[in-house]
């Protein structure tokens, strides 16, 4: 067994916080068997802790549940946010749902400027209040003390007197088949109202969530304008999404785009 794999390993989990399997495995260049072998001393003596497809440090463990999910694929949640960054424009308005993609997009969003933002999320609202002439409209309700959320049928009353451009959801998973889903109740209905004020209801998912299975329906792709994600969708969801008229938005897609009305404007100017 190696112990400068078992170090590479302590290197990068360290420096993130938590690694699925899979990540650690494409990061060392190696095998999952691999580092399941290397990994399980470490665990045995309670210098890493495993969880459900990874393993993180025992600190993070320690963390409130909503942020410890904050630190699990959270390369993927940036690349998300910051494609969605980009498309927001000054004095945009916005609903953001409390989830964690959520919450890497307000970050994101912390440069802009004169932004009407109505959430139900604690997290989302301290992001974002009181910075550069935004405005922030925080629903009410009984707060979940896991991640600091509103849930009461009068949280929905309130999203209701909104009419905006943008409603931003996170979703628990997407099927092959194309339906949208989440582990709670509430926050499917949630999405489902918040997607009936905007002008443009955007799904924000990292890879991890296509073909994941969640047992609450939110919503059937065709309700669906702009799905965006760290990595192309399967090519047959991809296909439904073509027939659902929903555009996709990824990196390599976004600089295409940028790289396409660069040209245009370039052609305008000779």
């Amino acid at each position: 067994m190696s112990l400068k794999r078992q170090n590479d390993i302590l290197q990068v989990v360290r420096a993130k916080g938590s690694y699925s399997i899979a990540e650690l495995a494409s990061r060392l260049s190696v095998s999952t068997e691999t580092i399941r072998r290397n990994i399980q001393p470490l665990i045995e003596d309670g210098t890493l802790l495993r969880f459900h497809g990874g393993i993180m440090i025992p600190e993070v463990a320690e963390e409130p549940p909503f942020q410890r999910r904050m630190h699990v694929n959270n390369e993927a949640k940036w690349a998300v946010a910051t494609l969605v960054r980009d498309q927001v424009q000054d004095g945009d308005s916005l609903i953001l749902d409390n989830g964690t993609t959520s919450a890497y997009l307000a970050d994101a969003l912390s440069s802009h400027s004169r932004l009407t933002v109505v959430t139900h999320s604690v997290q989302i609202a301290h992001r974002l209040a009181s910075k550069n002439g935004n405005r922030v409209f925080m629903a009410g309700g009984e707060l979940s003390g896991e991640d600091g959320s509103a849930m009461a049928p009068s949280t929905l009353d309130f999203i209701r007197q909104f009419q905006v451009r943008y409603a931003f959801i996170s979703v628990g998973g997407i099927t092959h088949a194309g339906e949208l889903g989440d582990f709670h109740l509430f926050e499917a209905e949630f999405a489902r109202v918040a997607m009936q004020q905007a002008q443009e209801a955007w799904v924000i998912a990292d890879r991890t969530k296509f073909g994941r299975e969640a047992p609450v329906k939110v919503c059937q792709l065709a309700a669906v304008d702009t799905l965006v994600s760290d990595a192309a969708p399967p090519p047959e969801f991809a296909a439904r999404c073509r027939g659902a008229g929903v555009r996709i938005l990824v990196p390599h897609e976004a600089g295409r785009s940028a790289a396409k009305d660069s040209a245009k404007a370039g052609k305008a100017s000779t």
